[in-house]
């Protein structure tokens, strides 16, 4: 103990340091949407605005009508596909935490197996079933899929796992089922597991850019993350309307990360009693 008191400093600094590196990218990009484009390439690093302005907001909102669009398509795709992660992925690691049926030990294996498959394997196959389904250019082209996901489903079965068995127990003597049991003992108290799935499944639904643009053509269809590339020209990149759409892009993310953080941090330190 006295060792890891006396690194303390040390380790203060480093992630300092850390935390620096990570963050000066994202001011700067900060600063960039508040500038004109000749000032952003005309070289040299300055984090404040020489002439500051609001114009790279109004622009993209005038330039692209699209804009709100896209965003609206990115916020309805991310939040569908979290609130049935949620669902699926807790159901599916309970039921593997807790249930034996014939097949459950190769389920679980082959799920393992699935994580370990990079996802890059699977965008042709992917597009080449939506394309028989008839799901192109359409919201369940990116929801469907990633409705469940293998990680999560690993994520969640290890957290019920070490979940008291007692509570539930507890509740069966109280009368209740296998469903009741799940979503009014087991799922309120799974808030720790579930806020950081959350944060992690939004997160990547919400920046998520080659299903997107391998699956929609159609440009009211974009998510802000395709509709972003609309900006970059072949002689010239508005890196000014870029950086300003960016910032707005990272809000959403931002204010999902400060609403669960809270339940993020009890899950260090869940005990599985109330």
């Amino acid at each position: 103990m006295r060792s890891i008191n006396r690194f303390r400093p040390v380790f203060y600094v480093l992630l300092s340091v850390y935390a620096l590196i990570t963050f000066v990218p994202f001011l700067w990009a900060l600063s960039a949407s508040f500038k004109s484009l000749p000032e952003i390439v005309s070289g040299g690093i300055h984090f404040i605005p020489k002439h500051f302005t609001l114009d790279n907001y109004q622009t993209i909102f005038k330039q692209e009508p699209l804009f709100s669009r896209w965003f609206l398509n990115s916020a309805f795709i991310a939040i569908s596909v979290t609130i049935f992660n949620l669902l699926f992925n807790s159901m599916a690691g309970y039921a593997l935490a807790r249930i034996r049926f014939p097949g459950s030990t190769l389920m679980f294996y082959s799920i393992l197996a699935m994580i370990m498959i990079p996802g890059q394997l699977t965008i042709i196959p992917s597009y080449l079933i939506i394309k028989e389904l008839g799901w192109l250019n359409s919201y369940q082209a990116i929801i469907v899929p990633m409705a469940a996901q293998a990680t999560y489903i690993f994520m969640m079965r290890q957290f019920f796992i070490s979940f008291p068995k007692e509570l539930e127990e507890a509740a069966e003597l109280d009368g209740l089922g296998r469903f009741g049991l799940f979503f009014k003992v087991v799922l309120p108290l799974a808030k720790p597991a579930l806020a950081a799935q959350t944060i992690f499944i939004f997160m990547g639904a919400w920046n998520e850019f080659l299903k997107p643009l391998m699956l929609m053509s159609d440009k009211s269809m974009f998510t802000l993350s395709v509709g972003l590339n609309t900006f970059k020209g072949q002689y010239i990149s508005f890196w000014n309307y870029i950086m300003a759409a960016s910032i707005i892009m990272t809000i959403p993310a931002l204010l999902i990360y400060i609403f669960f953080n809270r339940f993020f941090v009890q899950g260090i330190t869940f005990t599985g009693t109330k």
